[in-house]
């Protein structure tokens, strides 16, 4: 029984550092993306440009008029005179 248990236990260890590995490669992964959208959102800032934003399965295109601490940006368009958008809900950012 002790061998079953020692089993048991080592397989279960296994499973849990390869979901540790696969979590920090995501985590790496999103720390790549986050730097790629930030030079997006400060070239929009600096150069008054616009953005489509896509969030959560939607469209948002406007320009950054500014950025709320390190969490979200305040966007403008055409309809809308301040939107904030939280930076981890952006799925992807186009620009032209």
């Amino acid at each position: 029984m002790s061998s079953t248990l020692n089993w048991a236990i080592g397989r279960h260890l296994l499973v849990c550092f390869i979901g540790l590995c696969f979590a920090m490669s995501s985590a790496y992964g999103l720390a790549g993306d986050a730097q790629a959208f930030r030079e997006l959102l400060e070239m929009s800032l600096k150069e008054k440009k616009g953005l489509t934003f896509y969030v959560n399965g939607q469209t948002i295109a406007g320009a950054v008029t500014r950025f709320i601490g390190e969490d979200a940006v305040e966007v403008k368009n055409r309809e809308f005179g301040r939107i904030v958008i939280r930076l981890d809900r952006i799925d992807a950012v186009a620009a032209n």
